[in-house]
């Protein structure tokens, strides 16, 4: 179901995406994505949900049963998008910027281009969901009273209502990747400080929701619940979604983690500045080991020698400017030598850029980090651990 963990409406032009995702529409920049599983996903509730419509409303046609089994996949999709929406405006309100919307076999994502800073924000933007499905759920369950009962309308808006509901109450429980977890991260967060506390406490919290929904599952087929078999699916399906949803936020929380000990001048290399005008096979051999600024007569930085570059241009133009093999120094590819360890290695994860300029709190160059040295330095310590 939807978890979250890019304003007016774009255009509703339609394009398959790299990884097989059909562009619906844009909504302040975000892509909505409709992956191929999603068609999967409601197959199956299709399938398991027209038998339940023949016993709900008896005189109607197998036709019928299937259209609106049909209508109820469409309305529960409708439901995961409009609750996705919620996190996605929230999330871009609050200055989170968001890649796209997916959504998929039974579910709905929202990916968010980097980690909240704050557990507020975390715990804003996960409630936001909820808080749409809980209300278009009491909203449609306040119009039945307007159609007239025991019909295929009246049914319909029942379905739209239950969806909405389900959704939003599901989403709810108390483990990741559902919204209910990441409202247990945001409070652990808050207590103790640390967002890691959080994920760890979330993610035992998806366990007990995966284990919970198949007790709940096999509970309907020992009584013979008219909706076992619908019952089996569903939590067959989203147990296994919130299984391997816990375990990838838990692995992500262990990449975006700064392992205790580590010192980042450890990993800095040491920083010259060279004019830019120098021949970049003099900038080539005072790099070794070092990270090399270029600085323009100026005084205005011209960027970081990129050391692939520099050996292509040397081997053909020795004595050129060092300058054409400077790589830009942007806002992001600068890091500040006091932030916090988590933060540099979110940044660096998410920036595209080998190397990143380190400076200390006046804004003086301190040393360059550079993407395989940080990845090396966790990638030990993961191993130690």
């Amino acid at each position: 179901m939807a978890a979250t963990s890019e304003q007016g409406t774009g255009g509703a032009r339609q394009a398959v995406r790299p990884d097989g995702g059909l562009v619906l529409f844009r909504v302040a920049g975000v892509p909505v994505l409709l992956a191929p599983s999603w068609w999967i996903g409601s197959l199956i509730v299709v399938v398991l949900y027209a038998p339940l419509v023949g016993r709900l409303l008896p005189d109607a046609s197998a036709a019928t049963s299937w259209l609106l089994a049909g209508a109820f996949a469409l309305l529960l999709g409708l439901s995961v998008l409009l609750h996705e929406l919620g996190h996605c405006l929230v999330a871009l309100r609050l200055g989170i910027p968001v890649r796209r919307l997916r959504l998929f076999l039974l579910g709905g994502l929202s990916e968010v281009a980097r980690t909240p800073k704050r557990p507020g924000d975390e715990g804003l933007v996960a409630a936001a969901g909820p808080a749409v499905s809980l209300l278009l759920g009491g909203f449609c369950g306040l119009l039945m009273f307007a159609v007239p009962p025991d019909g295929a309308v009246w049914l319909l808006v029942a379905e739209c209502s239950v969806a909405n509901l389900a959704v939003g109450v599901f989403n709810l429980l108390p483990g990741l990747p559902l919204d209910g977890g990441r409202l247990v991260r945001a409070g652990v967060w808050a207590v103790t400080g640390t967002r890691a506390k959080g994920t760890r406490a979330a993610v035992a919290g998806g366990a007990v929701v995966a284990a919970g929904l198949l007790v709940w599952a096999l509970w309907g087929l020992a009584t013979g619940s008219p909706d076992r078999w619908l019952r089996l699916g569903v939590c067959v399906v989203t147990a296994w979604f919130v299984i391997l949803g816990a375990r990838s936020e838990l692995a992500a929380e262990r990449r975006r983690g700064w392992p205790e000990g580590l010192v980042l001048g450890e990993l800095v290399r040491p920083v010259l500045q060279l004019p830019a005008e120098s021949p970049v096979s003099d900038a080539l051999a005072a790099s070794a080991g070092r990270g090399v600024v270029l600085v323009r007569a100026d005084g205005v930085a011209a960027g970081l020698l990129d050391e692939g570059a520099a050996e292509r241009l040397a081997g053909s133009s020795p004595h050129a400017p060092a300058e054409l093999a400077a790589e830009p120094i942007r806002a992001e590819t600068v890091l500040l030598a006091s932030e916090p360890g988590e933060d540099i290695v979110e940044r660096v994860r998410e920036t595209p850029a080998w190397q990143f300029l380190v400076v200390d709190d006046e804004g003086r160059p301190a040393g360059v980090l550079r993407r395989d040295d940080l990845r090396a330095a966790l990638n030990r310590r993961a191993r130690r651990a």
